[in-house]
């Protein structure tokens, strides 16, 4: 075990090492070719920061990403549609940080990613049991798949507000899945060797994206979501519901930032995907957190979903539970008590949102 503890610990520190080092490159390139952040204020634009800022972040977790697979990968069919799908998704990427494409050409991009993970590398989500009940998708499972895949790439990108927060987010599903896996003896597995090159790779950028970022992961952070899909895919052993309920809860925090923002756009009559400045971290930001609290505030909610997600898995199943409960709790509450939903709630939130259009002005 201690082997392949430091076999697991040079991944990570090789993948951060290239990482870190890269990212001062990517800002240079990102600033010679244009793909730079410029903050504006206009009405629901969701910038928080006020510097013009490289956005090339996420092709430097890619290349750090290569550099792990290559040091420490194994060749397979796999292997190579993750990474045919990857190098899709950061060209996309790519694209539209340097000059902004319409939403539905970039879900083509996250599409073709997708089905290259689902057509050539076999990695689908067949079927599931639940309560008693199997549910056997058959011919539904290849669109089921793909819309879970881009479904989670875009749900990161959604998320990315603040400084740090979707490169936190992430890794701590990353170290996550590697504790899980590490404590149920799967050491050198496809699932783990992603996840730690991801997590070795995530935490490099993140020394220059947390406040104040240098560098933004840009449209680019839909990689680090497209990965986190394929991991749970891999990571779904079984038609138990629980096996794909386990790492989908890790991300707990954007999953329901997301929903709660779809149902929140939709009850307004607006696009379910049009931005708006009511996300959970603009919510915090108007109770008066600073950048760098709320960030670490949603670190700490997440933690809590991944801490259940490893008692569950390999430790204690009701103490487990016992945290999926305080969680929901806890979002309960923050429902009633901000616009995170619905503007009809109590007085709170509109102090919050006071605070947050003063903040804009």
């Amino acid at each position: 075990m201690k082997t392949q503890l430091l076999d697991a610990s040079k991944i990570v520190l090789v993948t951060f090492i290239f990482s870190a080092v890269i990212m001062f490159l990517m800002k240079k390139v990102a600033i010679h070719i244009g793909a730079v952040d410029i903050p504006r204020n206009e009405e629901n634009h969701r910038h928080i920061h006020s510097n013009v800022t490289p956005k090339l972040g996420g092709v430097g977790i890619f290349l750090s990403f290569l550099i792990g697979y290559m040091l420490f990968g194994e060749q397979s069919i796999k292997m190579n549609s993750i990474l045919i799908g990857s190098f899709i998704m950061i060209l996309t990427g790519i694209v539209d940080d340097v000059k902004p494409i319409k939403a539905i050409h970039k879900l083509l991009g996250h599409i073709c990613a997708a089905m290259v993970i689902v057509f050539y590398g076999g990695i689908l989500l067949n079927n599931i049991t639940a309560f008693g009940y199997s549910f056997d998708f058959g011919i539904l499972a290849y669109p089921i798949t793909i819309f879970f895949i881009v479904a989670c790439a875009n749900i990161i990108n959604l998320i990315d507000g603040l400084d740090g927060l979707s490169g936190g987010i992430c890794s701590i599903f990353y170290i996550t899945i590697a504790i899980i896996g590490f404590y149920q003896g799967r050491a050198g597995s496809l699932v783990m060797i992603l996840s730690l090159i991801m997590l070795g790779s995530t935490l490099g950028f993140l020394l220059h994206n947390f406040h104040p970022a240098k560098i933004f992961a840009g449209d680019c952070a839909t990689f680090m979501g497209f990965i986190i899909a394929v991991i749970t895919l891999l990571e779904f052993k079984g038609p138990a519901l629980i096996s794909f309920f386990v790492p989908i809860t890790i991300l707990g925090i954007p999953i329901l930032d997301t929903l709660f923002a779809i149902i929140r756009r939709l009850l307004k009559g607006q696009p379910p995907f049009q931005a708006d400045k009511e996300h959970l971290h603009h919510q915090l930001l108007g109770m008066n957190f600073s950048q760098t609290k709320t960030v670490l505030i949603i670190y700490g909610i997440n933690i809590l979903f991944a801490m259940a997600s490893i008692f569950y898995t390999i430790k204690d199943p009701l103490i487990g539970k016992i945290i999926y409960i305080i969680i929901f709790i806890i979002v309960i509450w923050f429902v009633f008590q901000t616009t995170i939903i619905s503007e009809n709630n109590p007085k709170r939130t509109k102090k919050v949102m006071n605070k947050i259009l003063r903040k804009d002005k």
